[in-house]
């Protein structure tokens, strides 16, 4: 049986996450999602109510699904069970993630319509760039016959750039997947910037990329061991605590 003392806790987490990712302008209206893994061996996950904005949602209106997508759990709230395509791949595949986090941000999107990909032009970029990996782009992710191809260039890694389509990552908890797309989303966003500051308003991936400077590939191997010293150990729980009580300052009730 689930422990529901762990549900309860989770819920508060994913409900925050939802709030947080309005709260720093990743939503996209309705169409994207967060889901989360409830503890137990009946794999049963965690998505947001379909319709409400995510800077609405309470612990208490998150949906339980199973694998499809298909609620377990009577609630008076809708589900799309065609948005849980992509979170369901990964959480079969991977049981070591508890929670999925996608998003359509412009940075993320913009980044991911470059050939080049993500750049090693900042401190953000190296640290994603230990664990990164690309998917093509199929189409809005609706078929079943996609879960294969995504899962295996996803791999074993954390970030996920979704070509012409968005960012995602996973994590053991929601405060590593937020960690994760905090620092990729981030570096999406600075090397938009570059691009468009030092390109001289020729195309991104031509003359602007090649006058950037990149961050040497031993430093970039070492970004994640780093990574691991500066949050002690951490991860996501070392900044958590404190988006939280930033939630309860600017959007509280999310834990209801």
């Amino acid at each position: 049986m689930t422990d529901i003392s762990d549900e309860k806790t989770l819920r508060r987490d994913l409900a925050a996450c939802y709030r947080l990712v309005a709260l720093f302008g990743w939503d996209d209206l309705v169409f994207t999602h967060i889901s989360a893994r409830v503890p137990g061996p009946e794999h049963h996950f965690l998505i947001n109510p379909y319709g409400m904005f995510f800077d609405e949602i309470t612990a208490s209106s998150l949906v339980k699904v199973d694998t499809h997508g298909e609620k377990v759990e009577a609630s008076p709230f809708p589900v799309n069970p065609a948005g849980f395509v992509i979170h369901s791949a990964v959480h079969t595949a991977r049981p070591d993630v508890a929670c999925v986090l996608h998003v359509h941000t412009t940075a993320g999107v913009a980044v991911s319509a470059q050939k080049q990909g993500l750049l090693p032009i900042s401190q953000q970029a190296t640290i994603s760039l230990t664990s990164l990996a690309y998917h093509d782009y199929e189409g809005i992710a609706l078929r079943d016959d996609e879960k294969p191809r995504l899962v295996a260039d996803l791999g074993d890694r954390t970030c996920l750039i979704l070509r012409n389509h968005g960012l995602l990552t996973v994590g053991r908890s929601v405060a590593d997947a937020f960690l994760a797309m905090y620092t990729l989303e981030r570096a999406c966003e600075v090397q938009i910037a570059a691009l468009a500051a030092g390109a001289g308003g020729s195309a991104a991936g031509s003359g602007g990329a090649e006058a950037l400077i990149t961050v040497a590939p031993d430093i970039v191997r070492g970004a994640k061991e780093a990574s691991r010293s500066v949050t002690k150990g951490l991860g996501g729980a070392l900044a958590w605590p404190g988006l939280l009580r930033k939630l309860d300052r600017l959007n509280p009730g999310y834990a209801g």
